[in-house]
């Protein structure tokens, strides 16, 4: 199978250095300096809305920057039902990107990141179903948990509340359950069980956060009475940075990649607008945190802290912010002797950064090689390194999760570098690298998370850490490093990941979806890989009755950690059709191992791995093809041409440049992937071509594309316009309007059957005016709604066919979906009769 690898070259600047991920951060002396502003402000905003790219960065930025304020954003999903515009990831998959973008657009706006355990399932016309699929008890209970857990002052709706229908069902749930929670989070008899961890906690106020969008024009919106709304103005700039808070607001939703949501940064004046609707007003409605002490008082005993830390800052020298070191010492001293452990736990970590910068010192703990299984022992470099006049002693190290301390007791000199080796054992015990929520099965609308305390945390928890025991100015200070793995690439210098837990071995089925059209044997290939040196074992397949494997397991040997060996079983199907879930299992001195490994490795988030069960789907259906050549153009990107292969056709990727007469004479069909015409410029220039292809008599197949923004206005050879029409109830009834026309008929007779084990949705973007020279083949709605006719459109064109779709062929034929075959193939298959009247061409 073939594998499209998409490259994403990151160019984020922040200050004059490129970032890495999980490359350590040095502030500069200004960074140093605004983090110890920061310190003396005791005040939090939580901003809560449905996914990834739903927060407005611009507030973030501004709180977090600006104010000071502990900023957090709450996305009850991780971004999991969208779509993808850098590469095939779909699903959980996609989440996991998602979830990393949001991690990086934290780190350049100053916010932190929550979840909820909420799967995005995908569009969401209203909140009842919204709220149905995703087990709104369950979600309610994260949203309390987490306001009892960050204990925000002021909770901003990204969304309104009032408004159902008018938006994503997603986006209208996340503030009726912002607003539901604003009553119960203070209330002892709602979640009890979360009292084991946390308190509970009342919010001062609640705000929408309303702009012209709501209003449905900025014409409306200028027009609306804005007397009772808090106007911020955002459009600050930071002198220290060189930035203003739009810059920095657009450099943080360019990371959202993965949904093309680069954002060009301005300059200038501008006013975001919040509107209460739940807690006592400000007398000055423009300031939130009116009424509420944000300063150290807010804390028993923290009075005197707050002044020690207003001397630091009088006092702060930019030119040596070490001078500062004792005074921050003191102050640490005297926050770890508070009774506020909430409080305690936020300034304790944050002042532990601020001295480990303000002393220019680098700890850093590197395996020596990315990978471990559990049990293993694992080497490591340390290096402790102070740059600067303050003394330290490093007194000693202590290795996690074993919890080893080693003694050191060794003096950190200015710029003298220590190295240190040492090992640590893991247990046997250790878990897997992996996305915790992704660990336990999920249903359709909420992940399983059993450990309450994880909950909401955004990424993958690392065991494996070393902290660092440094005396400064007398008092001992554990600093807590991930273990990293870090190497040198020729061109882009030094590179981190994290060190990866893995099974001893790893297999994988090499296709996710088998398809089998009649009953002739395949060859089924099977991959192992060691996670460690010197594994002997064996690999077999698992299939249900019916289906005939041999041989019935084979032997392997690998020497090496990281070797791969492909082995090949031969499987023949039954004969009726029928569906068989397809596992590798790997024995080793009587253990299984029966993981797969997926790494998702883009250059603007932190590398990561994801196990899932070494499965795939195998499908004896009856599926009859015609013609063998496909052309197929990438566009956002997907897993169609591996399902067109396991069709039995020979698929060739074209490049937009390869897109001639000639190139497109050897083959029968070209197709289009999904959004080509949003994602693809070149495509505009080569229409012409596509065209004058359909009318020599082949078939041109266009997948769907969203309306905004496409790369030419002359999308089909005649007029059609794309819409929002969707119908996302993947079982809704379908409706053939031209039941005997050949793409219903020939090579396979569908029915409707074949419109039932549909995933996620039927499909999207529907063209809602086009040509009479189409034919609508398919009509099928949401409940409550009115037809929806665009989902497949046939045109004849000289001698050949356009087609257009909307279907989701993109989610269903990697799912495995019969249905979704049958149809594709009859699609491809089309021709018109030699007898056909000449079709009047438009030029």
């Amino acid at each position: 199978m073939r594998k499209i690898q998409i490259q994403i070259l990151l160019l984020f600047l922040v200050g004059t250095s490129i970032s890495f991920a999980q490359q350590p951060q040095k502030p500069n002396a200004v960074e140093i300096y605004n983090q110890i502003k920061k310190l003396n402000f005791l005040g939090s905003v939580l901003y809560l809305a449905a996914h990834p790219d739903d927060e407005n960065t611009r507030l973030i930025s501004y709180f977090a920057n600006e104010m000071n304020a502990r900023t957090g954003y709450l996305s009850l999903t991780r971004g999991d039902g969208g779509q993808n515009l850098i590469g095939p990831q779909l699903r959980e998959l996609l989440g996991v990107i998602r979830t990393q973008e949001l991690i990086e657009a934290r780190k350049v706006d100053g916010g932190e990141q929550f979840f909820s355990r909420a799967n995005d399932f995908g569009y969401s016309k209203n909140p009842e179903e919204t709220l149905h699929i995703w087990d709104k008890d369950k979600v309610l209970a994260d949203v309390i948990w987490t306001i009892r857990k960050f204990q925000p002052d002021v909770i901003i709706n990204r969304f309104d509340h009032r408004t159902p229908g008018s938006t994503h069902g997603h986006h209208t749930s996340s503030a009726m359950l912002s607003v539901e929670s604003f009553k119960l989070t203070n209330d002892p008899k709602i979640y009890p069980e979360q009292l084991k961890y946390v308190k509970p906690w009342q919010v001062k106020r609640q705000y929408f956060n309303t702009s012209w969008w709501f209003y449905g024009s900025q014409e409306n919106f200028e027009a609306a009475n804005k007397s009772k709304f808090a106007t911020l103005e955002t459009g600050v700039y930071y002198t220290g940075i060189g930035k203003s808070n739009q810059e920095i607001a657009a450099l943080s939703r360019s990371r959202h990649q993965s949904q093309g949501f680069g954002s060009t940064g301005v300059r200038g004046n501008e006013t975001e607008y919040l509107e209460l609707i739940n807690g006592e007003a400000p007398k000055d409605p423009n300031v939130l945190f009116e009424g509420i002490d944000t300063s150290w008082n807010r804390v028993k005993n923290g009075k005197p802290i707050g002044e020690l830390i207003s001397k630091i800052i009088t006092n702060y020298n930019f030119s040596n912010p070490s001078a500062s070191i004792p005074d921050l010492v003191k102050a640490y001293t005297m926050i770890e002797s508070l009774e506020d452990e909430h409080w305690k736990s936020v300034k304790s970590a944050a002042i532990k950064n601020i001295i480990a910068s303000s002393a220019g010192l680098y700890l850093e703990a590197a395996a020596s090689e990315q990978e471990a299984t559990p049990g293993s022992i694992v080497k490591l470099s340390l290096e402790a390194i102070n740059r600067s006049a303050v003394e330290m002693v490093l007194t000693s190290v202590t290795t996690l999760p074993e919890h080893k301390t080693t003694v050191q007791n060794t003096v950190l000199k200015n710029n003298n570098d220590q190295k240190i080796s040492l090992q640590t054992q893991l247990p046997s015990t250790i878990e897997y690298t992996q996305p915790y929520w992704l660990k336990e099965k999920a249903s359709e609308g909420i992940y399983t998370v059993s450990n309450q305390e994880n909950i909401g945390i955004p990424d993958i928890i690392r065991e494996v850490k070393v902290l660092f025991n440094v005396k400064i100015s007398g008092v001992e200070i554990p600093f807590e490093r991930t273990v990293i793995y870090k190497y040198n690439d020729g061109v882009k210098g030094e590179m981190y990941n994290f060190l990866d837990i893995v099974p001893e071995a790893t297999t994988s089925i090499v296709e996710k979806v088998l398809i089998f059209k009649d009953t002739k044997s395949k060859l089924v290939p099977v991959k192992v890989r060691a996670g460690k040196d010197n594994i002997k074992g064996n690999v077999q397949l698992e299939l249900g009755k019916g289906w005939l494997i041999s041989p019935n397991q084979i032997s392997f040997a690998l020497e090496k950690k990281g070797m791969e060996q492909t082995f090949y079983f031969e499987v023949t199907p039954p004969v009726q059709p029928e569906e068989a879930i397809a596992k590798s299992v790997i024995t080793i001195d009587k253990e299984r191992f029966d993981k797969s490994i997926t790494i998702i490795d883009y250059s603007h988030i932190t590398k990561q791995m994801i196990l899932k069960s070494a499965e795939s789907k195998c499908i004896r259906i009856d599926l009859k093809t015609s013609g063998d050549a496909v052309g197929y153009i990438m566009g956002a990107g997907d897993e169609v041409p591996e399902s067109l292969t396991q069709m039995g056709y020979k698929v060739t990727l074209l490049k937009p440049e390869e897109i001639t007469p000639e190139k497109l004479d050897s083959f029968n069909t070209v197709i289009t992937g999904v959004r080509a015409y949003n994602t693809v410029n070149a495509l505009a220039n080569k229409q012409k071509v596509l065209f004058d292809f359909v009318k020599s008599g082949k078939n041109m197949i266009v997948q769907y594309n969203t309306y905004g923004r496409l790369v030419t206005d002359q999308l089909a050879p005649y007029p059609l316009k794309i819409s929002n029409d969707r119908v996302t109830e993947e079982n809704a009834k379908i409706t053939f309007l031209a039941p005997n026309h050949p793409v219903l008929n020939t090579p396979n007779k569908i029915s409707t059957k074949d419109f039932e084990g549909w995933t996620q949705e039927q499909g999207l973007y529907y063209p809602d005016q086009y040509d009479p020279a189409f034919t609508p083949i398919l009509s099928s709605h949401d409940k409550g709604e009115s037809a929806k006719n665009g989902a497949l459109l046939v045109a004849p064109y000289g001698k050949g066919y356009y087609i257009y779709t909307g279907l989701s062929f993109f989610r269903e034929l990697p799912e495995g979906v019969a249905g979704a075959y049958r149809l594709l193939s009859n699609i491809i298959s089309l021709k018109q009769p030699i007898e056909a009247p000449k079709q009047q061409l438009k030029q």
